[in-house]
Formats: structure tokens, C-alpha cells, sequence
């Protein structure tokens, strides 16, 4: 009887709180580097699995979004803005906004989302629960399906390029997972480092010649500019085969990629945990796992490539 009563009482205090949290007004900050379409798509999941979970905008949540407009110096700045103004939770989306964020506070809880290796970033020390005011949600995706994919694409594939940017962690991580994997099947990457956006379309002409198709990553730089890289590749008539959908929509040829909606879902649903009472310290990092195939049968006909039936048949969406 005594363990039934303690076990009735642990769970209406659960119950109780869970309500309190839900009634009482939370404020929630969510920071990006930039602005795109990617990232854009996060951030959505993000305030509409907090909904879901019974956090709404304007009735029990104030959501405060600010982007860094690309500028590290202004990530920093919005991090500090963010923990001085005592919010309940910051959300940074990508690892630029990530690392401030966690280097500004070791009490507000702090749920990033979009970063591809949070230990090499050093948000977290290891995927297991840390016991910090950090965890998150990676989108950190195997690059060995997606070199195939270019190989089923481009049957002659002698070289990828990889046009990235060198401060961004997670491009660098990537560069070294595409290069040991192309090694496996004597394909050569010819990666092309930029400083600042306006240097992306010359870039990509710099490959024409070179490779015989180009693969860019979740790099925010390239992706926020690439319109640029897209007119450049298809005045060399090279397939651009891109990390997310949402680039495969602005022209890319093709994509194998994790749903970058549903890491916001997954995101979300962390940040409610935390906002009912738990601390983020036990809730271990992980990464959403399902990748989905997209492909511009558009872009297929501008570069002359016929898209196989067996690739348009698995597509999840084809634009």
C-alpha cells in the first residue's frame, strides 16, 4: 500500500508540474548564422512540434529569433543578448550560432540543432548525456550513400569537387569524410575553400574542366549563395548534387539527405522535455537517421543527364 500511495504521489507531482509548465509564460530563443531555406525548414519543425507538444506562440511561449546574418562577431553578440536577457531556452540552429551560445552560459539550457559533429565542435564532449546545460540534435548523415548516389549520376566520375568554407567545422568534417571515402572507389576530390559568399560562383567556375560533378554540403555560406554556384555549374554543365532537399528545389541536381523538418521535430521535441522540468544534461545527443532521395528532373534536362527510372522511382520528391 505504502509503494502504491508513493507511486500515486510521484506521478500526480509529474502531472502537476507538467501542468505548471504548460500554464506558466516561458521564453524561448532561437538563433541561426543565416538565413536559408535549410535552415529556414528547422526552425519551422522546431515551433511546430513545440505547438504539438502543447507550447504555443503568444499563449503560453514567446519565441524571440534572431539571425546572425552570417557573421560570426554577431552570433557572439546575440548569444550574450540572449543569456543576459535571462531566456528559458536557447535553441541555436548550425554550429556558428551553436558555440557561442554554449561558451556564453553553463546554466540557461541550450537545445542546438543542424550541427554535424557536436563533439569535434566541442559542444559536448560525447553523445551520452553529459550532465551539462547542452544537448541537441545533429544532422550529421553517413557520406558513403550519397557519394554513391553521384556514381549512379555520373557513371564516368573521375572527381568531385567540394566547394566549402574553411571556418565552418562542420564543412572541414566533411571535406575529410568525402575524401577517404572517394579514396575507397579511386574517385579524386578537388575541394575549393571561400571566405565569403560573394566568392562561391567563381569557385564553382574554377572546377569547370576539373570534375565531373561538385557536391556541397550543409556549408550555410555556400547554401545561402547558391543561386551563384548554380549559374556557375550549369554554364559548365556540371551536376551539383547537394546535403539537403531543400537546395535540391533551388536547382540542384539531387540530394540524399536527412529531412531537415524533421530534425527540427526532433529538436522540439527535446526543448519541451526540457521546458516540462527535465534537465539537459540527461538527455543524450542523437541524430535523426532516415535519409530521403530527392531529385530536379529540370536540372536533369538543362544539363542533358537522364535521370535513371530506378533513381526517380525511390525519390521521395522530385521537382
Amino acid at each position: 500500500m505504502k509503494r502504491r500511495n508513493a507511486l500515486l504521489i510521484t506521478v500526480l507531482s509529474a502531472l502537476s508540474l507538467s501542468t505548471f509548465a504548460q500554464d506558466k509564460m516561458h521564453n524561448v530563443a532561437i538563433t541561426a548564422i543565416v538565413e536559408h531555406p535549410a535552415l529556414d525548414t528547422i526552425r519551422q519543425g522546431v515551433v511546430e512540434e513545440l505547438a504539438r507538444e502543447g507550447f504555443v506562440e503568444g499563449k503560453n511561449i514567446n519565441i524571440n529569433f534572431q539571425s546572425a546574418q552570417g557573421s560570426n562577431a554577431t552570433a557572439a553578440q546575440i548569444a550574450r543578448k540572449f543569456v543576459g536577457d535571462k531566456a528559458d531556452i536557447i535553441i541555436p540552429i548550425t554550429t556558428p550560432s551553436a558555440q557561442p551560445v554554449v561558451a556564453a552560459t553553463r546554466s540557461v539550457p541550450i537545445v542546438f540543432s543542424g550541427v554535424t559533429d557536436p563533439v569535434a565542435a566541442k559542444l559536448v564532449k560525447s553523445w551520452e548525456p553529459t550532465g551539462t546545460n547542452v544537448t541537441g540534435i545533429s544532422d550529421h548523415k553517413p557520406i558513403e550513400p550519397q557519394l554513391a548516389l553521384i556514381q549512379t549520376l555520373v557513371p564516368n566520375l573521375k572527381a568531385v569537387g567540394y566547394v566549402y568554407s574553411a571556418g565552418e567545422v562542420n564543412s572541414t568534417i566533411v571535406l575529410d569524410e568525402l575524401k577517404a571515402a572517394a579514396s575507397k572507389v579511386n574517385v579524386q576530390v578537388v575541394p575549393v575553400a571561400v571566405q565569403r559568399s560573394a566568392d562561391i560562383g567563381t569557385a564553382a567556375r574554377s572546377l569547370n574542366g576539373k570534375v565531373q560533378a561538385i557536391y556541397i554540403s550543409e556549408d550555410n555560406a555556400v547554401v545561402s549563395a547558391y543561386e551563384a554556384l548554380h549559374k556557375a555549374a550549369l554554364e559548365s554543365k556540371i551536376p551539383v548534387i547537394a546535403a539537403d532537399k531543400d537546395t535540391v528545389k533551388r536547382g540542384a541536381l539531387a540530394a540524399y539527405a536527412v529531412n531537415q523538418y524533421d530534425i527540427g521535430v526532433e529538436t522540439g521535441k527535446i526543448a519541451a522535455r526540457i521546458l516540462r522540468g527535465e534537465k539537459a544534461g540527461t538527455i543524450a545527443t542523437h541524430s535523426v537517421s532516415k535519409m530521403e532521395l530527392s531529385v530536379n528532373q529540370k536540372t536533369a534536362q538543362e544539363l542533358g543527364i537522364s535521370l535513371p527510372e530506378s533513381v526517380v522511382n525511390q525519390a521521395k520528391d522530385v521537382f
